[in-house]
């Protein structure tokens, strides 16, 4: 046994050798050979990054809505292609949030804690002297807001429920808004211009980026939900924001957050709800066949990368195997056995793919480096489980392309081969 074995690690060693040996007296063969293979692992381990950036870019998306935050809304995310069944529902109102409350209050079991009313826009300007921001969010609430939100302020303080009663013209604002129309960055204290009203600024949200990279949640402005109206009337965009307990019950908050809607609306039972009850987990059923059909096609381009790949080395192989015939058949005549040379074509074929492989990790590494320091806000992420996967790909591919030329290797006769010119 121990004989055995010594004996493998003698033949593994000295293919080791042959094998780099060969590589280095035809280093552009060599490369040539492994270009398959480099062009393969790159193309798989960008869209593997590019698969884990969407995850990332998916999950800082969805934490911006509140994984404990459940929504009341006219319609349902989860069929946002079909407005047409609910355009005739009845609107959401925002004296619903007050009502939610008054239940909650009286029922210490439930699984919600606070409704917020939300009336928003997305008709707004900002202005501030000379400067104009367009299209800007523009959000009416209450003082419980942040309760349901996850940005923090980089700068003052959020509204307080006096002035939320009153209906004071104040707001808080975005980075985006913060730095377009305050650029020396003394946004806290000055008034901005909606329409034809001056509303004072008395906080700034740090940066947070865009939603789904669609919607900016620095391009927004938060203001007590009297002043909104004063400013842009009552609009249809209401949203019930509604915190609940543990974000593991969620279905139960639903269940009886819509028992609550039902009764608020005195709806009768078997009559079908008129309203939505959203939350992210709606766009993550949405979102999750379009990042696993990208992933799918991802596949089979790498799979056809690397199969081209794996072809070319087959080949070369193969002609390296018809060029070393008399080096082949020397070797079996001075003892050599069948395995030996098998091993030593298998390794040579293995080695090229790994040398190919740490080549176009180091490619890919670089283009996402490069990636992240042009485009900082494009969700990369270089996950180290794609280097294995690429480590393991690149042994695969060296096993398969080279098994056919080693095999046809070590069946040669050593009489023939001597003869071989």
């Amino acid at each position: 046994m121990n004989a055995a074995l010594q004996q493998f690690r003698y033949e593994t060693a000295e293919s080791l050798n042959i094998a780099v040996y060969q590589i280095m007296a035809n280093k552009i063969r060599s490369f040539l050979t492994a270009l398959g293979v480099i062009i393969g692992i790159v193309a798989i381990t960008m869209m593997g990054t590019a698969i884990n950036g969407i995850e990332l870019g998916f999950d800082k998306s969805l934490a911006m809505l509140g994984y404990d935050v459940i929504y009341v809304q006219k319609g349902s995310w989860s069929t946002m292609g079909s407005w047409w069944r609910f355009r005739n529902r009845p609107d959401i109102e925002t004296r619903y949030a007050a009502e939610i409350n008054r239940i909650i209050a009286g029922n210490p079991l439930s699984e919600l804690i606070v409704a917020v009313p939300q009336m928003s826009t997305i008709d707004a300007s900002a202005r501030y002297r000379d400067r104009e921001i367009l299209q800007i969010f523009a959000l009416g609430t209450n003082q419980d807001y942040p309760l349901t939100a996850s940005g923090d302020l980089s700068a003052g303080r959020f509204f307080t429920a006096q002035e939320s009663a009153a209906g004071d013209e104040v707001c808080v604002i975005g980075d985006d808004i913060a730095t377009g129309l305050f650029p020396g960055g003394r946004a806290v204290g000055q008034s901005l211009r909606l329409k034809n009203h001056n509303v004072r600024v008395v906080g700034i949200f740090k940066k947070q980026g865009k939603f789904l990279g669609l919607f900016s949640f620095d391009n927004q402005l938060i203001m007590p939900l009297g002043a909104f109206t004063k400013v842009y009337g009552k609009t249809p965009m209401v949203t019930i924001r509604v915190k609940v307990r543990d974000e593991k019950r969620i279905p139960e908050a639903k269940e009886e957050l819509t028992g609550l809607m039902r009764r608020i609306r005195r709806l009768p039972p078997g009559k079908a709800d008129d309203f939505g009850i959203n939350e992210q987990q709606a766009f993550k059923s949405q979102l999750d066949p379009i990042k696993n059909g990208i992933a799918m096609a991802g596949i089979f381009i790498t799979g056809m990368s690397l199969f081209v790949g794996a072809i070319g080395i087959m080949n070369i192989t193969f002609v390296s195997v018809k060029e070393r015939t008399r080096e082949i058949g020397l070797r079996k005549a001075l003892g050599a056995r069948r395995r030996t040379i098998l091993l030593q074509f298998l390794i040579e074929s293995v080695m090229i793919c790994l040398v190919g492989g740490v080549i176009g990790l180091a490619t890919a590494l670089s283009i996402t480096v490069l990636i992240q320091t042009l485009l900082p806000d494009f969700p990369v992420s270089f996950s180290p489980m794609l280097v294995l996967a690429s480590i393991g790909v690149s042994v695969a591919t060296g096993i398969i392309s080279g098994l056919a030329p080693a095999i046809s290797a070590s069946r040669l006769d050593p009489a023939v081969s001597l003869r071989y010119e």
